[in-house]
């Protein structure tokens, strides 16, 4: 077995809204034993053997679940593991007034954006893998942080499936 996160996409947003202990109860019915959410209800961490289409059998049986469609991009454990150890935010001061995020995509088109990309005084890219792209949100006077973030997807080939975590959840999801 290896130990996985599913990052979900489209949860507890609006009326598509699932609880924490429902979405243990389906990954338990879909037989991934050790099941927790993390941090919010769209992050769960598993375990499951390896196979082609575990994203796809988990977004049916989520789908089939709670009635809505719901995407699932999925980590190994061990992937994370590697992505820390990169530390793609080492270059970001410790006392910089952002946040840092990293958008997890399902397809490997991360490294489609051009570098450097982002939008002065918003947010900036600054790495990109072929799945993974780091992203750090700046303060902005309105007081909210990197709003052109929410266009990242928008800079991604048509129907690519991201998904967008604080850098701190990916930090508990290794810990």
């Amino acid at each position: 077995m290896t130990r996985y996160a599913a990052f979900l996409r489209g949860v507890n947003l609006g009326r598509r809204t699932t609880k924490s202990a429902d979405l243990v109860a389906a990954f338990a019915e879909l037989g991934f034993p050790g099941a927790r959410t993390l941090i919010a209800s769209g992050n769960v961490l598993f375990d499951a053997d390896d196979e082609a289409e575990l994203a796809k059998r988990i977004e049916a049986g989520l789908a089939e679940k709670f009635g809505f469609e719901i995407g699932a991009v999925l980590r190994r454990l061990d992937a994370l593991h590697a992505m820390v150890a990169a530390e793609p935010f080492k270059a970001v001061p410790a006392d910089a007034d952002a946040k840092l995020y990293v958008a997890l995509l399902r397809e490997p088109v991360g490294r489609s954006i051009p570098l450097p990309c982002g939008i002065p005084g918003d947010f900036d890219i600054l790495a990109a893998t072929d799945t993974d792209i780091f992203a750090i949100a700046w303060h902005m006077p309105n007081g909210r942080y990197g709003e052109g973030l929410d266009t990242l997807g928008k800079r991604l080939p048509k129907g690519t499936l991201v998904t967008m975590r604080n850098w701190n959840t990916i930090l508990k999801a290794v810990g």
